[in-house]
């Protein structure tokens, strides 16, 4: 049996197929490889030359190959485009949509939908299109596009169009491939013009984006279009009254309705209020948001930035196809490739119309000696029937005139020649052809020349491009930039926080009863700072319900980096006995962990406490217990002796002997200097980080006045959170005893007026005009107490001109701020310049004197060794921050640290004690 099986070893052909194995990696591997590099270079990613994706140019294509001057339907252009390669019909109808909707390429008829509200474009049936004038200048060139064939191979299309301008960064472009993606911002077209024309001079372009639906834009961080930017894109907010916003400008890649949908879902989650939204868009956006009453306008924008889609963040990611691979580059880079192929493409251009005119030339000497010499009459000519023979013949007629031509002479331009029929050979006209030699002649020098210059030549190009379509295409995105909104200081204050002291409790959802206090009302991202009786201090988020620790002395809601927040406390070490006093702010910790206000020993206590927003500091009496060694059982202690240190010192001695209680004898101020504020230009907000122009120090009621360029001024508080309108020519601290001195325009009379006077103090947020509410009325200039001006004037019959110089002082007495005052002049101005302001141009100090205003207060609270006092304030100052302070002289103390592991890092990384 064994031998038969010997004895026939060749495997037949179904045990082959049995035996062979294939390795399925493999095959995935090289597959997925295939299928990713189809979709990143002939679907999602640009070409970097022309800046269009495959459907984007067969649709170019297909339009070009139709175009008649007369507009097609747009399903007729996806048939004709499905032929170059099957896209399908409803992705060539979008793609068509997104081209037509940038306004560029391609001029639309009909519904093409709105980008801005999201509407989409009617059935391809209904709408129409041709390709634009800018597309037929910019875009095609048949004798410089670089063809191939279809996917079928019946018919030629473009590898890429031969584009004369930077396309793809006019338009922008996004698109998601296999392991890559692409997002790339669109720019503005007269900018971009004027960037290839500043590359073309060797200068580096430093190009930001520029958005269709207009808004503000924060480019600070886009990192020239590459990976890793970001670009804030802002709504534009108008606030038309205290009760009314305007949305006039949405950001790019939002609509107005989901933006819309956004604020309603901020209103419904608690984080805005408002009454009602409407949408009036039309042509332009127009969304108003009407707000609830008492809620500021200021904070609510602020809101809306934080909580909705009318702030946006964009990450641009520019990948393109160079060289058939993809390539992630900057837009600046991106812009110089395609300046330098915009060149390369007119050199081209150049070269074709050389040699087209060269030839026109070349023929046009060949039919006039043809002509002249009598060549066609020539007998060996005319009676040969062969074309070799004929060829002969007129190679020996031609051979003196070799040398004037620029190349050898072809028997197919002898074919040319014998196939003019005798007429126009009669008609011909030697001056006629020697005129247009010489056009061509000159053509010639001209296309050389500019070859020569091509550099010059391609300027030229742009310049044109931008004199002939640059027009209403104007930036549209305001570019600034933006501060960060912290979203716990504009949240809505939503829910409500209660306390339960006894148990150790705080949160919204405990339940009523005689145990459970309300704290007041918060937002749900708020964080809560907790201080219990046993010295310890807690924060944490605010949640449904928590537990804190028992003895709860003090509830808060917590302001990160608060400085002027300042923290009054007595307490009983409980190792010693001995008594210690302390000041001291909560500027940053971590979260849900406890920290020691003590020195840390078991069984210490606090006696007394209280809670400064604005770092009062009272004075309080101390009663001991009878001793022995005590002579003297009670004292006052003022609070404002005590230096503000770290929540982690250790304290003054107050007494070695046992409190039996502390009453609060008198109501404390504020120990710190005022709150020191600067406009920052730049973000067009108050700051008090020292950023910009310098306004003073401000406490209490103290304003800021501005003034707009239409003559109107406003008083305001000095509220970080404030807006102020970009037409505002004056800002600084209001003295209501400053004199100003202003210029301005009476509508009806058209008379020049000049009056001054002191604002008055009107209501916070009204706006009052300072001139004349005609028609036509208008402020020229606004200078303080007594600026010096130039004024030209108009004298006499003959209008002769002469220019005065006036201190406005000289001019008109102080009079009320509702008076017109005088005529400036009794002779027709012609022109009004501003040479001194008329105040001291010195620097204003930065630092400021502290103020301590002594107040008494009736009030008394009595506290007894078992139960700590806790001191309220009646009306509390509002907590600001403060950059800088300035108390009153400390005695000089010792102290030590008690607990080293409290030596925390705060926020700004700046070692300190708390």
């Amino acid at each position: 049996m064994s031998d038969d099986l010997h004895q026939n070893d060749t495997p037949t052909p179904n045990e082959e197929k049995l035996h062979t194995v294939t390795s399925l990696d493999g095959l995935y591997e090289n597959w997925f490889l295939d299928y990713a590099s189809y979709v990143i270079l002939d679907r999602a990613v640009p070409h970097i030359n022309d800046g269009l994706k495959p459907v984007q140019r067969r649709i170019l294509h297909s339009l070009k190959e139709m175009d008649d001057g007369r507009y097609n339907k747009a399903a007729n252009v996806i048939g004709n485009t499905m032929k170059y390669h099957p896209h399908g019909d409803a992705s060539i109808g979008d793609a068509m949509v997104q081209i037509g909707q940038k306004n560029l390429l391609i001029d639309c008829q009909g519904n093409w939908g709105d980008p801005v509200t999201g509407d989409s474009a009617a059935a391809p049936r209904y709408i129409e299109a041709r390709l634009s004038k800018f597309a037929l200048d910019v875009v095609f060139n048949p004798d410089t596009t670089v063809w191939q064939a279809s996917y079928d191979g019946r018919n030629k299309e473009p590898i890429t169009l031969p584009v004369k301008f930077p396309l793809l960064l006019a338009q922008g472009a996004e698109g998601i491939a296999v392991g890559l993606a692409t997002k790339i911002l669109p720019h503005n077209f007269i900018e971009l013009i004027e960037a290839s024309i500043a590359v073309l001079k060797g200068e580096r372009p430093n190009l930001m984006p520029d958005f269709p639906t207009g808004g503000m834009a924060d480019a600070s961080l886009y990192n020239e279009g590459q990976r890793g930017g970001k670009v804030r894109v802002r709504a534009k907010i108008i606030e038309r009254d205290k009760k009314t916003l305007a949305i006039t400008e949405i950001p790019f890649t939002t609509t107005t309705g989901g933006l819309i949908d956004s604020v309603i879902s901020a209103n419904d989650k608690g984080k805005i209020k408002i009454k009602k939204i409407e949408d009036n868009t039309a042509k332009d956006v127009e969304i108003i948001i009407h707000l609830a009453p008492g809620i500021s306008p200021d904070v609510t924008i602020d809101a809306l930035y934080a909580f909705t889609d009318c702030e946006v963040s964009i990450s641009p990611n520019t990948c393109v196809i160079q060289d058939d691979k993809p390539r992630f580059m900057s837009v600046n880079d991106m812009l110089t490739e395609s300046t330098f192929f915009t060149k390369d493409l007119l050199k081209q251009e150049l070269e074709i119309r050389l040699k087209d005119l060269m030839e026109k030339i070349f023929f046009s000497s060949l039919l006039k000696i043809f002509i002249q010499e009598g060549m066609y009459k020539n007998p060996e000519y005319e009676n040969s029937g062969n074309f070799e023979v004929v060829l002969e013949v007129l190679n020996r007629l031609f051979e003196p005139f070799f040398p004037q031509f620029y190349r050898t002479i072809q028997p197919e331009d002898y074919k040319k020649l014998i196939d003019k029929p005798m007429s126009s050979i009669t008609r011909f006209d030697v001056k006629k052809a020697d005129e247009q030699m010489k056009a061509l002649e000159n053509e010639i020098k001209q296309v050389k020349h500019d070859l020569k210059h091509l550099t010059e030549y391609t300027i030229a190009w742009f310049q044109k491009l931008k004199d002939k379509y640059g027009k209403d295409r104007e930036r549209k995105t305001e570019l600034r930039t933006f501060d960060k909104v912290e979203a716990a200081q504009v949240a809505l204050a939503n829910i409500k926080l209660y306390v339960n002291r006894a148990d150790g409790f705080i949160g919204s959802g405990l339940k009523k009863d005689e145990s459970v206090e309300y704290v007041g009302d918060c937002s749900d991202i708020d964080e809560i700072i907790v201080f219990r009786g046993d010295g310890r201090c807690i924060i944490t988020k605010v949640q449904d319900k928590v537990f804190v620790g028992k003895d709860i002395i003090h509830v808060a809601v917590f302001k990160k980096n608060d400085e002027r927040t300042v923290y009054n406390m007595i307490y009983k070490d409980g190792e010693s006995g001995i008594s210690y006093i302390k000041r001291f702010s909560v500027v940053g910790v971590t979260r849900d962990k406890e920290y020691d206000l003590t020195k840390g020993t078991k069984g210490s206590k606090v006696l007394y406490f209280t809670a400064n927003p604005n770092g009062e500091a009272e004075v309080v009496n101390v009663q001991l217990k009878p001793h022995s060694k005590l002579k003297k059982l009670q004292f006052d202690e003022d609070f404002a002796s005590i230096a503000i240190k770290g929540r982690g010192s250790m304290g003054n001695i107050i007494t070695k002997y046992p409190v039996k209680k502390i009453i609060l004898k008198s109501k404390g101020v504020s120990t710190l200097a005022g709150r020191k504020i600067w406009y920052d230009e730049i973000l067009k907000r108050l700051n008090a980080d020292s950023r910009g122009k310098y306004l003073g120090e401000f406490d209490g009621d103290d304003r800021i006045l501005t003034v707009l360029s239409n003559g109107v001024y406003e008083l305001s508080s000095f509220d970080l959170n404030n807006h102020f309108d970009d037409k505002m020519i004056l800002i600084e601290k209001y003295d209501p005893q400053a004199v100003f001195s202003i210029v301005h325009i009476e509508g009806k009379s058209k008379n020049y007026l000049v009056k001054r006077f002191a604002f008055e103090n009107i209501a916070v947020g009204k706006q009052v005009s300072l001139i004349s509410e005609e028609a036509g009325s208008k402020m020229v200039l606004l200078g303080h107490t007594a600026p010096v001006i130039s004024m030209t004037h108009l004298k006499g019959k003959d209008q002769t001109s002469e220019t005065l110089e006036l201190n406005l002082a000289d001019v008109i007495d102080v009079k009320g701020m509702k008076a017109m005052g005088n005529r400036l002049s009794q002779h027709p101005v012609k022109s009004v310049e501003l040479i001194s302001d008329g105040i001291n141009q010195e620097t204003e100090a930065a630092e400021a004197e502290t103020e301590i205003i002594e107040e008494d207060a009736a009030t008394s609270a009595e506290v007894n060794e078992d139960q700590p006092a806790v001191a309220q304030h009646d009306e509390p100052a509002e907590p600001a921050d403060q950059s800088e302070e300035t108390p009153k002289p400390p005695k000089k103390i010792d102290f030590e640290i008690t607990n080293p592991d409290d030596i925390d890092m705060d926020d700004q990384g700046q070692l300190g004690l708390f």
